[in-house]
């Protein structure tokens, strides 16, 4: 690995840690929930009795920069991805298509979570059910616990982020697990530091 290279992951990691321990030490019930509208609907969320998690918008300038609950979805691994076996799943070309959950499955967790998230717009059409640990970088296919109703369509900033440390992790610049740490502490940081 180049100087130049290795000074840059270094950089990033750096700036990683450092927003994720300013965000951990903020009060979530203090960080503003409210986006811009998206397409029909807004995605504002409520004080609903029925809403027992709460989507972090990191920067209410950005109206796709949200990060989910960590209670409620704080990333969930997929156990037969491993550092050892990178060239044969989430390298191999179409592994994901292999691993990835029916649409009747995602789609009724979809709309559970939505109510569970407290979104006043309740048209799915402007969420991604997302999986929060990617399943390029070995998330979980199925567990709730990894997938959320991000508050935007896809293709959006997220997706850069996981195709950028995907590319990492597949070149060996970067470890699996640092991926999946990066993306899961916070996803935005690296969409910025990485200037994506």
């Amino acid at each position: 690995m180049s100087k130049q290279r290795f000074l840059y992951l270094t950089i990033v990691f750096i700036l990683l840690i450092f927003t994720y321990i300013h965000y951990s030490k903020q009060n979530i019930s203090n960080i503003s929930t409210t986006s811009p509208t998206y397409g029909v609907g807004s995605v504002t969320t409520s004080s609903s009795a029925n809403a027992s998690c709460k989507a972090i918008h990191i920067n209410p300038a950005d109206p796709q920069a949200f990060l989910p609950d960590p209670k409620c979805t704080p990333g969930s691994l997929n156990d037969s991805v491993t550092q050892e076996n990178l060239s044969s799943t989430i390298c191999e070309s179409g592994f994901t298509t292999t691993i990835r959950p029916p649409a009747s499955y995602t789609n009724k967790l979809k709309r559970e979570q939505i109510i569970s998230y407290g979104y006043t717009d309740t048209n799915t059409k402007d969420y991604e059910e997302d999986h929060f640990i990617s399943l390029e970088l070995g998330g979980s296919p199925t567990d709730p616990r990894n997938l959320w109703p991000e508050p935007h369509a896809s293709i959006n900033e997220k997706d850069k982020v996981e195709d950028y440390l995907h590319k990492q992790v597949c070149d060996g610049n970067l470890s699996l697990a640092d991926a999946q740490k990066a993306i899961s502490n916070n996803w935005y940081s690296v969409f910025t530091s990485a200037h994506l």
